[in-house]
């Protein structure tokens, strides 16, 4: 592959309420045993992205323990490797990542001692699988600076999260709006990017000496008619979870069997770091029901159209329905959850209830959860 790979992980926004209260975007739980930034790890890994860059800052601590070993996504090489940037104080340099753009800026140098051309640019809180090599070929083949992988927004209401554009029939993009309130478009950007690698340097640096920190408005938005700047049209799944209604649905989503075929068992596959845990346990008088049920887990009661993470115990005569129960939660007899998600660390009393109401995913976090991420 004739391109280096830099992650972007740090951000934070409201709203994801309270998931995000102590941890990082790019760090939730996924699909039972995955993290968010597992989907873009494992497409550099399976396009053949040998030297990777993730850049960490909100947060970052279960992100850096989940990132600290480089073999699980098969970096671990002589040439290349898995680099965590978080940020850094320097003579020069005592801010944190001001933006997308400051936070390569902060660093150019792994750019500037990387000899590859290209560049691919992704984000690590997207649910997706992609071959990079395919954007790569249609980046060159179209002689653009800059390629954007953009996709259908099926959802009109969900616009306003995004970046919208329009491209011309040859694919160039000729309008690019971020987060608009309202647009008449439904092409968004994944926030999946490729340019050269001096021209990125060069871009970066410029916006830096212009005190402006933002890759989007700043770079994409500003150079649009100055530079050649393409779309790259997936149809593919793809789904970005920051927004708590939007990672409720995802992981929903893999109850489907033709999204589970789609990620699980058609290659490439999507690569995690790996506990070493139990399989699951299901007592007498548990019923399960269209569910993922992680390793570790314990079940007693009643699971329907849930999906349950690592080392989850549910105890006698419960009900979980429609829900998220995030790690190591703990719940007590004769309990209730109907269209929730339960942070992880919980231990939910027994003969207590929670249920979602106006089709609005409610939140379930208890001040008496235990230690950890």
């Amino acid at each position: 592959m004739r391109a280096i790979g830099i992650i972007l992980a740090g951000g934070n926004n409201n709203r994801m309420r309270e998931l995000s209260d102590k941890r990082a975007i790019a760090a939730m739980p996924v699909a039972g045993s995955y993290r968010s930034i597992d989907f873009a790890l494992s497409n550099m890994a399976n396009s053949h992205v040998q030297k990777v860059a993730v850049l960490t800052q909100y947060n970052a601590r279960s992100l850096n323990e989940h990132l600290s070993s480089s073999k699980w996504w098969d970096f671990g090489r002589k040439q290349g490797g898995l680099f965590v940037f978080t940020p850094t104080i320097t003579k020069n340099n005592s801010l944190w990542y001001q933006g997308t753009a400051d936070a390569i800026y902060q660093n150019i140098d792994f750019l500037k001692k990387s000899h590859e051309p290209y560049t691919i640019i992704a984000s690590g809180d997207c649910v997706y699988k992609m071959d990079y090599n395919k954007v790569l070929e249609y980046h060159i083949a179209k002689r653009a600076d800059i390629t954007v992988v953009c996709t259908t927004c099926r959802d009109q209401k969900e616009v306003e999260r995004f970046g919208v554009l329009r491209m011309n029939d040859d694919g160039r993009i000729v309008e690019f709006e971020e987060k608009p309130i309202v647009s008449s478009y439904n092409t968004i950007s994944t926030g999946i990017y490729v340019v050269r690698r001096r021209l990125l340097i060069e871009l970066i640096e410029r916006a830096a000496q212009e005190g402006r920190h933002d890759f989007v408005n700043d770079i994409l938005i500003r150079y649009k008619n100055l530079k050649r700047i393409y779309g790259y049209k997936t149809e593919d799944y793809w789904s970005n979870i920051s927004d708590a209604e939007a990672y409720y649905r995802t992981n929903m989503a893999f109850l489907q069997p033709e999204i589970r075929n789609y990620f699980f068992r058609q290659e490439p596959g999507i690569k995690t770091k790996i506990d070493d845990l139990p399989p699951a346990k299901y007592n007498p008088g548990a019923e399960v029901k269209n569910s993922l049920v992680a390793s570790g887990c314990i079940i007693n009661g009643t699971v329907e159209n849930s999906v349950l993470f690592k080392s989850v115990y549910v105890g006698n005569n419960c009900v979980i329905r429609n829900s998220v129960i995030l790690n190591d939660v703990y719940i007590g007899d004769n309990t209730v959850i109907e269209n929730c998600i339960v942070e992880s660390r919980d231990t939910i009393r027994a003969n207590s209830s929670y249920k979602g109401e106006d089709g609005k995913v409610r939140i379930v976090v208890e001040k008496n959860e235990r230690y950890g991420l």
